[in-house]
């Protein structure tokens, strides 16, 4: 699976736990037909040259499977649930050749159904949607028909098919979707509309008002993501409301204009599963996309855990933190976080600020821990804060320099987490109104960040005499340097 666009490290995943996940792979309408049809099949069974069922077994196949004998669709549901059942080992088929049929045993993984763990339910399961991404990834089968060549062979450049394109696509595409999925910012569990889906594919991101040969493409789009999201509901990857077949008549297959009084279901919603966030994250992985996922972090130390989450939306931050903090006794898991919360190179206030968001889930009972750095020039202002908001008493107030230390820290740790930013932008405001004469003071302040933090003061001020100031006090702190 491709990567995601311009995306090689992805907000962290909050999965279901194993045994639920391994639940919902069996309840998948698709694995469960391969299932049963393995636990039918046996020496008797009938299948071709490609271990494919035979047409004279494919009725049979289709009654056990609960499809009515005049049900045209029957046998290909049938169909594809026995090559599910293959590839993923349920059943095993010894090839047959031009004179005889092969024969069918049950597989060893069959049994993994009622014996195995979690994990390896879901392996299987992995199996299984890959079959079902590949058959996605194919044309429907009408124009395959038509693509046959008077040798009997597709005419891929007939059709117009490029295998790699098409999987690069439908790979691309939930990409997409799983990156709206773990997005702080995103729609979370709430469906996607196709047209967006097919939009963030086709649409350049600096492209105004899309051309109609964009519109085009994007209808397109659409729907052959109507055509493989039917197939991919199944195997239990998503919940997706198709296309309203009235609206496709209605438009005549040009549908990727929403009208802004029209009902956005009617052009599709589709959204992961929790079992497809957790195949797609997979697939990622496997293509060797950093694709975390919140508790990837609980046995790490103080200082991986520091530096990942400071990369993280603030939600999935206090998520990851809060697991890493339950299997730590209190002051020993504040020790560790504020040893790694040391250093004066570029990533340190961020770190400083992620330790001191991680030390405001801690206890009381962490309180020694902050003592002990009360005179450290870096953490003693911060330790100052927890005390204090924790209510105890015989804090030492902090010298003047620990003050404009902290300030400046905090606003290289905002400025690296957010850049600028409304509440950056407020907090900045706040600092020149309330302390006269914070400008002179801080160009002096013996922090690495001193001169980008007034810098980014003198852009974000909105009074001019007051953006000057900073400016200036920029241009000191550096020749100071």
């Amino acid at each position: 699976m491709s990567p995601t666009p311009d995306r090689t490290t992805l907000p962290p995943a909050r999965l279901a736990p194993e045994a639920e996940l391994a639940r919902a792979a069996l309840a998948a309408p698709l694995l469960a037909r391969a299932v049963r049809l393995a636990r039918w099949a046996g020496p008797e069974t009938r299948v071709g040259a490609g271990g494919e069922l035979v047409d004279e077994q494919l009725p049979a196949a289709a009654e056990l499977l609960g499809y009515a004998a005049d049900d045209e669709d029957g046998p290909a549901y049938a169909s594809e649930a026995w090559r599910v059942a293959v590839d993923t080992g349920l059943v095993e088929v010894t090839d047959g050749d031009e004179e005889s049929d092969g024969t069918v045993v049950a597989g060893e993984d069959l049994a993994l159904l009622t014996s195995g763990g979690p994990a390896e339910i879901l392996a299987l399961w992995q199996t299984a949607l890959d079959t079902v991404l590949a058959d996605a990834s194919v044309p429907d089968l009408d124009d395959l028909v038509d693509a046959l060549s008077e040798g009997g062979e597709i005419d891929l450049d007939a059709l117009g098919f490029d295998p790699e394109a098409e999987a690069e696509f439908l790979d691309g595409v939930l990409g997409n979707l799983y990156l709206l999925t773990v997005s702080e910012d995103g729609p979370g569990d709430e469906p996607v509309p196709l047209p967006a889906l097919a939009a963030s594919m086709i649409v350049p991101d600096d492209m105004g008002e899309p051309t109609d040969d964009i519109l085009e493409q994007v209808s397109d789009a659409m729907m052959r993501l109507d055509d493989q999201f039917r197939l991919l509901e199944p195997i239990g990857l998503v919940e997706f409301q198709p296309v309203d077949e009235e609206l496709m008549a209605e438009a005549g297959d040009e549908v990727a204009e929403v009208p802004e009084d029209e009902d956005i279901s009617r052009y599709g919603l589709v959204r992961l599963t929790p079992l497809g966030l957790y195949g797609i994250r997979s697939r990622m992985q496997e293509a060797g996309v950093d694709a975390p996922a919140v508790g990837d972090l609980a046995d790490k130390g103080a200082d991986v855990l520091l530096d990942a989450t400071a990369q993280f939306p603030q939600s999935s931050a206090q998520a990851e933190t809060e697991l890493w903090l339950a299997g730590r006794e209190p002051v020993a898991a504040a020790r560790e976080l504020l040893a790694a919360a040391r250093g004066s190179d570029e990533d340190g206030p961020l770190r400083r600020l992620r330790c001191q968001q991680a030390l405001s889930l801690t206890g009381p009972s962490a309180e020694p821990a902050l003592r002990d750095v009360l005179g450290d020039p870096e953490l003693g202002g911060l330790a100052r804060v927890w005390l204090t908001e924790h209510g105890f008493s015989g804090v030492p107030a902090p010298d003047p320099a620990m003050i404009f230390w902290l300030t400046i820290d905090t606003l290289a740790a905002q400025l690296a987490a957010e850049g600028n930013s409304e509440e950056l932008q407020g907090l900045v405001e706040g600092l020149a109104s309330q302390h006269a004469g914070f400008f002179d003071t801080a160009w002096r302040v013996d922090h690495p960040a001193t001169a980008d933090v007034l810098e980014a003061m003198g852009r974000l001020h909105p009074d001019k005499r007051v953006a000057k100031e900073a400016r200036k006090a920029a241009f000191k702190a550096r020749s100071r340097a």
